[in-house]
């Protein structure tokens, strides 16, 4: 079933342009806002949570530019299957290389910060011919074995090396001669048996992962968020904040409430840009 569904629907949409496949987005949209709308009360309940201080008709106007731009991000992800690596620098462009330039010359690793903020999927895409390091993606493989081969094919085609999270540890190891950048996704809620730094984020007491400081400091590699902006429909632009250079004289906590203050403030200027479909708090700080 799932071949099928790729052969004939998803690869056949990957090569409208843009425009066209935007047409399926506004009518996406507009289902949703006839009542089939995606994780309603997750959503919801994640901005009254992060807002507080609005009212609901504020909360729901927030909610609704986020499925609009949720349905675009959806369009832009079927047309990766398919684009080519000089349309998707054009639609998502690094404005500050020279943040990297230096740590190269440096011949220095980093790891690369972020959150589900705009398009992640073109930013894996993109990303990896306009930096001078090898970049690599951490990421959660697929459970479906066709779907995890098709979606790692397309991710990959420009330069990105997926790791999975199983085999961090080992693939840090593994590329600890070369020049890397290591992207670390900074807002999924770990479990119960991972080590965790609590902070505090949007409001509420947040369990945050702490690997991202903790191979920093074990490698020596520096630390820099990546901040991605939307320019207008379909176009993005990447920009570098460097956090630390020198991690292991940082105390204990300093790199990650700093990461973590960076998202916010992202998410404070922009809402509707957030992943606010995915339960974030699930883990209730002891």
């Amino acid at each position: 079933m799932a071949r099928i569904f790729y052969y004939l629907i998803i690869k056949p949409l990957s090569f409208l342009p843009m425009w066209a496949l935007y047409v399926l987005s506004d009518l996406l949209y507009l289902i949703m806002r006839c009542g089939l709308t995606y994780r309603e009360k997750v959503v919801f309940s994640n901005l009254s949570l992060a807002f507080p201080d609005k009212s609901h008709e504020e909360i729901r106007a927030i909610a609704w530019k986020f499925y609009r731009h949720f349905c675009d991000l959806l369009a832009e992800s079927v047309r990766l299957f398919s684009i080519s690596k000089e349309e998707a620098i054009a639609r998502f462009k690094v404005v500050n290389p020279e943040v990297l330039d230096a740590l190269a010359l440096q011949s220095k690793s980093a790891l690369l910060v972020g959150g589900h903020y705009n398009n992640w999927e073109l930013f894996a895409v993109a990303t990896a011919p306009q930096i001078p390091h090898q970049l690599l993606g951490i990421y959660t493989p697929l459970t479906n074995a066709f779907f995890e081969k098709k979606f790692s094919e397309s991710r990959s085609k420009f330069g990105l090396v997926l790791v999975p999270k199983k085999m961090v540890k080992e693939t840090f190891e593994r590329y600890r001669n070369h020049l890397t950048v290591t992207t670390f996704a900074i807002d999924q809620s770990p479990r119960k048996s991972q080590k965790v730094y609590w902070t505090r984020f949007l409001g509420q007491d947040t369990a945050v992962h702490f690997g991202a400081e903790k191979y920093a400091k074990d490698y020596h590699y520096a630390v820099v968020y990546g901040s991605a902006r939307k320019v207008k429909r379909g176009h993005y632009e990447l920009r570098f904040e460097l956090i630390e250079a020198n991690a292991p004289e940082t105390h204990e906590g300093a790199i990650t409430e700093q990461m973590t203050h960076l998202l916010e403030q992202q998410i404070h200027e922009s809402p509707e840009y957030w992943l606010w479909t995915h339960k974030r708090w699930k883990l209730k700080k002891p």
